[in-house]
């Protein structure tokens, strides 16, 4: 992790080295916690010298507070609506279900939003795009760079929003015999996986970084998804990255 202090006297250096300890386990944690957290540690300090010292040293998190929450999900449309095709399944291979969905991120200039289209089963992102607009264009350059590297899966799983209702987007499906599988409305425990990978974007990229451009926020989320399929650990695929985990699978049916 790259920080750049300013100059501290000797005992804010201490305590710059303290703050530094919990950020490495904690790296999202705000001057709130890390006071809580080095008070827990048997070393009482008052939060607004924690929050000043973090603020010269740039070492706090970014998590800026927003009135308006872009709305990702609009299923009020006239648009037709395709069944939860996937919640009797237990996919075991790669390329059987693929799952989609939109999250937002805040930069300088106003919000981005993210399309992902994920492996239920491997976990990897198989095509993601950023934009500045939520039309069913992201959606479908999503889906598109997902086509164009991976053989197509048998389903295709997102929410009822309008862009994956969209003629363009089924036909797309249609186009790859994909069968269009869509979540109630409102029920997040219907689309877990893309719900998850969300998460862990936010907090393990978004909430670390202030953007200050929508070209920013595009590369950086670009490394992150890298380093997420190649070499982050997966807890759920027995701690081996995604892409890891497809090379095992193709090599164990093909031996």
């Amino acid at each position: 992790m790259g920080w750049y202090y300013t100059k501290h006297t000797k005992d804010d250096s201490a305590i710059v080295s303290k703050i530094e300890t919990v950020l490495l386990e904690y790296p999202y944690y705000g001057y709130r916690r890390v006071t809580k957290e080095i008070a827990n540690k048997n070393t009482i300090i008052n939060k607004k010298k924690i929050y000043r010292i973090m603020k010269e040293s740039n070492l706090l998190c970014s998590k800026k507070k927003k009135a308006f929450i872009p709305k990702t999900t609009d299923s009020n449309h006239s648009l037709l609506i395709y069944p939860n095709e996937i919640a009797p399944l237990s996919p075991l291979q790669p390329c059987e279900i693929w799952v989609a969905d939109i999250t937002y991120v805040w930069t300088g200039n106003g919000f981005v939003y993210v399309a992902i289209v994920l492996d239920q089963v491997s976990r990897k992102v198989v095509g993601w795009s950023i934009g500045t607009h939520m039309h069913r264009q992201l959606c479908i350059d999503a889906l598109e760079m997902a086509l164009l590297k991976h053989r197509p899966p048998t389903y295709h799983h997102s929410d009822r929003g309008v862009q994956y209702c969209s003629h363009d987007y089924i036909n797309l499906l249609k186009k790859h015999n994909i069968t269009s599988s869509m979540a109630a409305v409102g029920v997040s425990v219907d689309n877990p996986f893309a719900e998850s990978f969300n998460r862990t974007l936010k907090v393990e990229e978004v909430y670390l970084h202030a953007y200050e451009s929508f070209e920013e926020a595009r590369d950086s989320i670009a490394e992150f998804i890298m380093v997420y399929n190649e070499k982050r650990l997966h807890s759920s695929l027995g701690y081996i990255p995604p892409v890891e985990f497809e090379a095992r699978y193709y090599q164990s049916i093909n031996n």
